[in-house]
């Protein structure tokens, strides 16, 4: 699909164009495996010789329409769904990191890829330095070592919201010869596009605004193809140098733009799997197709909440970077001028305990693990998904105890606000 259509028009059409006599509809290819004539056509296959449908671990014409669908959005040259988002963030630093390397990573991201990376990724030899998004570039210059692969950060940090300065950290990574990896799942394509301001790599949680329902759990990995691998290649051996396990073909020279997201196909889901399905696929492209609808109105419904929640004597503070008294509030106008998205940070007077009370006391707004659907949520972090780490790691991660996390659904911001204020006046 050509690049020059507008976002609105790649969510509806990207990924899929039938030929004649086709289904107009994006097909669920629901089979684990693909027909060839001869024994010839198949060995090409998986020599990388010719491309092709064989088995679905390793690729799906479902899943492959919905990964173009996205690259389009991001402005990519290729991507890969993969099971989770989780998977998608483990996939994309181990495709270019083996045992004995280091990346490093920004402090405030998602409580799951903390404990990814700093504790099972250590497990297998990968080490990561965290460093505060917000440290001068000297600061975050000084963690990277010799063995340093790749630089990591999420555009807004879930659940502290914090807004990355992806120039300062694509400067900081190409300054080390190393690619900047963000995770864009909260603005989504439609309101950040990373890519344009020197990110290398995007990752998604799909399971949040792309899917948009809360129906299928997975994730995305799209590669702009601007990194040049082969002008660091003693950094990157995997890609650079050739690959045993593919009789010594080497993917920069033979894939060139197409390297990256080939080895991770080719090698890493053949041997860990970790595959969307193609029904979660096919319900993921039905997200896809409105989210240039939803998208603006979970902005404006959050833009609301959070400027009734800051007039409010019973919130201590508020956390959202569409206020203008927001610490990232420059920042997300640089990056995200059409709004940032739907989740909203505060505290209440009162703590802990107050908070818990308040969440208990909501009639439609759902105490879910979950955020970013066209439903309103609401988690408090702290006791649920960081209830692993210490105050301390709590801090550090940007998550107060005392923090709420709400996801503001695309209902009437009106009954949103009703429900909030009846469960503050309990």
């Amino acid at each position: 699909m050509a690049k020059q259509f507008k976002p609105e028009t790649l969510c509806v059409q990207a990924g899929w164009t039938p030929k004649k006599g086709e289904p107009r509809v994006l097909p669920i290819y629901q089979s684990t495996t693909f027909k060839y004539d001869t024994s010839e056509q198949m060995a090409r296959l998986f020599d990388l010789e010719d491309s092709g449908y064989f088995y679905t671990r390793l690729q799906n014409p479902t899943n492959d329409a919905v990964a173009a669908k996205i690259a389009a959005l991001e402005g990519g040259v290729a991507a890969m769904l993969t099971s989770s988002g989780q998977a998608a963030n483990f996939y994309a630093i181990f495709n270019i990191c083996q045992a004995g390397d280091h990346f490093v990573c920004s402090s405030a991201i998602y409580g799951g890829t903390f404990n990814l990376f700093g504790v099972t990724m250590k497990k297998l030899g990968i080490d990561v330095t965290f460093v505060h998004p917000d440290a001068s570039e000297e600061e975050i210059s000084a963690a990277f070592q010799p063995n340093t692969k790749a630089l990591f950060g999420e555009t807004i940090s879930n659940p502290s919201l914090e807004v990355l300065d992806i120039e300062k950290f694509a400067r900081i990574a190409h300054s080390h010869g190393v690619p900047l990896i963000v995770d864009n799942t909260f603005p989504t394509p439609i309101n950040c596009r990373p890519f344009e301001w020197g990110a290398d790599i995007i990752v998604h949680s799909t399971t949040k605004y792309m899917d948009g329902h809360a129906t299928s759990v997975g994730g995305c990995i799209v590669d702009s193809g601007n990194f040049d691998w082969d002008a660091h290649a003693d950094k990157f051996p995997g890609l650079c140098t050739p690959d045993e396990s593919y009789h010594g073909l080497t993917y920069t020279k033979a894939f060139g733009k197409g390297a990256y997201i080939t080895k991770a196909t080719a090698q890493l889901m053949r041997d860990l799997g970790s595959i969307q399905s193609p029904q979660n696929s096919f319900l993921l492209n039905l997200g896809l197709e409105t989210l240039h609808l939803r998208m603006p109105q979970h902005c404006r419904n959050a833009q609301k909440v959070a400027e009734y929640l800051s007039k409010n004597e019973k919130v201590a503070w508020v956390n959202y970077c569409g206020l203008p008294d927001n610490k990232y509030y420059a920042l997300a106008q640089k990056y995200m001028p059409n709004g940032s998205c739907g989740v909203i940070s505060f505290g209440l007077k009162g703590g802990r305990d107050v908070s818990i009370k308040f969440m208990d006391s909501l009639e439609f707004i759902a105490i879910v693990t979950h955020v970013a659907d066209a439903r309103s949520c609401v988690l408090h972090p702290a006791s649920h998904t960081h209830r692993q780490l210490s105050d301390e790691q709590l801090m550090e991660a940007g998550v107060r105890p005392d923090l709420i996390r709400l996801s503001v659904g695309i209902e009437n911001a009106d009954d949103i606000i009703a429900d909030i204020e009846q469960a503050l006046n309990a």
